[in-house]
């Protein structure tokens, strides 16, 4: 018996159909693929294999699927966390405004490698992200061998940036990218969300996604109370009606928050077998309706909806943690409802398995079996915090962090081992992110220090940042649901 790596005498969380659990299990690996795992044998560390791993104290489980991103913003991290929402919307919108433009170039740049760096280092192996630039993400995922989904935003009313030159922007994208770095990166197509798409832009899209059938699509749906708004003025029913009337309501739609969805939305969302990317960290952050009610994830799992779980714009709540946002999908839902709404298994299945079938790749990836490639991940649980070592799943979704994954493996390749990246050169990515934010503060003004952010201006001036027509949708929407939480 050969093997490229054997890992034995572990503590196996498969995420199987029967999620299987052995306490002492080995799991064989070769030519990329799973292709054994069972009871550990005497002798079982003996195998013959490139990599042996000994898996006594670790804990074996698939790798984590982050369903929903957006990563070019990345080494901002920290400079939105003590603003209110009105500063931090504004700030924001007139930021991606320049983006779109082509403006920080260097701030994405770094962006993803801060972003590859740091969810290699917190065991998340595949990344589905909408953002303005994909290019370079794709390169920096793909070279540090991780798994992902990369879309370039295309939208009429978000920023002035005309359509066409999207549409021929991401056109590129999907030509250039996709299926690239041995299929571990692939395109999608990204209508931004249903409040700042036209119809016209919808069936834009429905044609692009007609030219590449294989392609999924990525987009914000059901986030606020103006999608709906937004729909009628379109001439749909509602958010749904739209979509369905363009032809993108079908397997291929992955639609990140659902938060507004109702028995209707969930019934039909069934029916297409569209996807679900369910963010808790970002609006338990930024909630900007306390009465808004929470997204129905246990409605859509009963209805047989896959919803993954991601971690949205990880910049705006300073957290890489997809441990912590399993945690923080039952904390959110047990507050809004009553407790029990998730077992640990359900939030380990989001993060992992479920969180694949989202993104359409389920039968790939996402469990440990034989015949996957093989997207695995192993936990040091000889800690004193994993002690005792009872209810494994509860560890996991409750108690496990980004620092206790000792060792990362994707696509069959060890791309981090004994806490190290071997990929990525981790003092060099800190150093080309710290030059860029510096860059960054002195062209813009922002003030950014190890005491805190302050962006450019007064709150007078962040109403003005976006100067031109479409533009001002986004701080438009802030203002106006944050003017009576202000005290001016």
């Amino acid at each position: 018996m050969a093997a490229d790596i054997a890992i034995s005498d572990a503590l196996v969380l498969t995420v199987d159909e029967r999620n299987r659990l052995y306490e002492r299990g080995t799991v064989l690996v070769d030519d990329g693929r799973i292709t054994e795992v069972r009871k550990s044998k005497d002798g079982d560390g003996e195998i013959e294999a490139t990599h042996t791993i000994d898996g006594d104290g670790k804990l074996v489980m698939p790798g984590l699927v982050n369903a929903h991103t957006h990563l070019e913003l990345t080494p901002l991290i920290g400079a939105f966390s003590d603003l209110d929402l009105l500063e931090m919307m504004g700030s924001m919108t007139a930021i991606y405004g320049r983006l779109g433009e082509g403006d920080f170039d260097y701030l994405v740049e770094a962006g993803y490698e801060l972003a590859a760096l740091n969810f290699l280092l917190g065991g998340v192996t595949t990344i589905n992200s909408m953002d303005v630039r994909p290019s370079a993400g794709a390169e920096t995922f793909g070279e540090a061998g991780l798994r992902g989904f990369f879309g370039s935003t295309i939208t009429d009313l978000f920023w002035d940036v005309p359509v066409d030159e999207q549409f021929d922007r991401a056109r590129s994208f999907i030509d250039e990218y996709h299926d690239t770095y041995g299929g571990r990166i692939r395109a999608t197509i990204c209508p931004h969300d249903d409040w700042s798409c036209t119809r016209d832009l919808w069936e834009r899209t429905a044609a692009l996604a007609a030219e590449y059938p294989d392609l999924l699509v990525h987009t914000h749906l059901l986030e606020l109370e103006e999608s709906n708004t937004m729909a009628r003025a379109n001439g749909g029913e509602d958010s749904l009606d739209l979509l369905d009337d363009a032809g993108l309501l079908d397997d291929r739609l992955v639609a990140a928050h659902f938060r507004v969805a109702d028995e209707a939305d969930i019934e039909r969302t069934a029916e297409a077998d569209a996807s679900v990317a369910h963010c808790p960290s970002v609006f338990c952050y930024w909630n900007p309706d306390a009465e808004m009610q929470w997204t129905p994830v246990p409605e859509l799992r009963d209805v047989g909806v896959d919803v993954g779980l991601g971690i949205d714009d990880h910049y705006w709540h300073d957290s890489y943690s997809m441990f912590g946002e399993a945690r923080q999908a039952r904390l959110a839902a047990n507050v809004k409802r009553t407790s029990g709404q998730f077992s640990s298994m359900e939030l380990v299945r989001m993060l992992t398995i479920e969180g694949a079938h989202a993104l359409g790749v389920g039968d790939e990836i996402g469990s440990i079996e034989p015949g996957k490639r093989a997207d695995i991940i192993l936990l040091d649980v000889h800690k004193p915090k994993f002690t005792p070592l009872t209810n494994v799943p509860a560890h996991v979704v409750n108690n496990a962090a980004p620092a206790d994954v000792e060792t990362v493996i994707v696509d069959g390749e060890i791309v981090m081992q004994g806490g190290t990246p071997m990929t990525m050169d981790a003092d060099a990515v800190q150093e080309r992110v710290e030059v860029a934010v510096e860059r960054f503060a002195d062209e813009t003004g922002w003030e950014l220090d190890i005491g805190g952010g302050e962006p450019p201006g007064s709150v007078e001036t962040i109403r003005d940042l976006p100067k031109r027509g479409p533009a001002r949708l986004l701080s438009r929407l802030a203002l106006q649901s944050a003017r009576d939480k202000l005290p001016f």
